[in-house]
């Protein structure tokens, strides 16, 4: 199994490296937005992205079906096992509005657990890709950087990153119980990512957002060593009615 996840995620980074540069690319021409029943924003380099990963997706493992935020096909399916998770886009508002944080993002599921992921962040010349414990990587500045190896940047702090600089009294509760020295604010999978990496310790999130923004950083977070658990510390599954998320505790490996 460790080959083939192998040989898929190498063979998406090119993919992601395109589809990076075509959303930079309709960004900065100007992109269309809609706002979808949800109240959320879509843009039409949400869709050219989804278009993008889908099509090489399809190609290589076209027995797998395939489950995206902005596409209606298979999010009906209960009986989903073995399936990929998309968000061409997360963090479509910091996109929108000309910021670095957006990511791009899929993960391969199978048993119902993430095996595989792969996450640009295109605008932080970011790649992230990871299929299989300890093989968890950032390519970065054209060099390969397993992030199981990575040292924690801050030694004698405990950082957190968070959705809001205002947080929640359960959130602050385990902020203290973890004893946070501080924390900031990111949107999008970068979170997993800047954790997996060591740069972060922590991240605690209610009960939000659905499988498709957690399940590519929750592979290359889980590869690097990291764990990431509901508040209760139950294993986190794929799969769930409605792809919903419960609440979230997510730890690098140096805490």
């Amino acid at each position: 199994m460790l080959n083939q996840t192998k040989e898929i995620a190498l063979s998406l980074l090119d993919t992601f490296r395109d589809a990076g540069n075509v959303a930079l690319e309709l960004r900065d021409k100007g992109l269309k937005k809609e706002i979808k029943s949800d109240n959320t924003p879509v843009t039409n380099g949400d869709i050219e992205v989804n278009n993008i990963l889908t099509k090489k997706i399809s190609k290589l493992t076209p027995q797998i079906p395939i489950v995206s935020e902005e596409t209606s096909e298979n999010k009906k399916n209960k009986d989903l096992k073995n399936f990929w998770l998309i968000d061409p886009i997360d963090g479509t508002s910091e996109y929108v509005n000309n910021k670095e944080e957006f990511t791009i993002n899929a993960a391969l599921i199978i048993n119902k657990k993430p095996v595989l992921g792969v996450i640009n962040a295109p605008d932080k010349k970011r790649l992230f890709y990871s299929y299989g414990a300890s093989k968890s990587f950032e390519i970065k500045d054209n060099q390969k950087i397993n992030l199981f190896n990575q040292k924690k940047k801050n030694v004698n702090l405990i950082t957190a990153v968070s959705y809001s600089n205002d947080l929640k009294p359960d959130i602050l509760n385990l902020h203290n119980k973890f004893k946070v020295n501080k924390y900031q604010k990111m949107k999008s999978s970068l979170k997993f990512c800047v954790i997996a990496a060591g740069e972060f310790d922590l991240y605690i999130a209610d009960a939000r957002a659905h499988e498709w923004d957690i399940a590519a950083g929750h592979a290359i977070l889980e590869h690097a060593g990291g764990t990431m658990t509901d508040f209760n510390g139950n294993e986190i599954l794929y799969g769930k009615k409605d792809f919903k998320n419960p609440s979230l505790i997510l730890k690098g490996r140096h805490i």
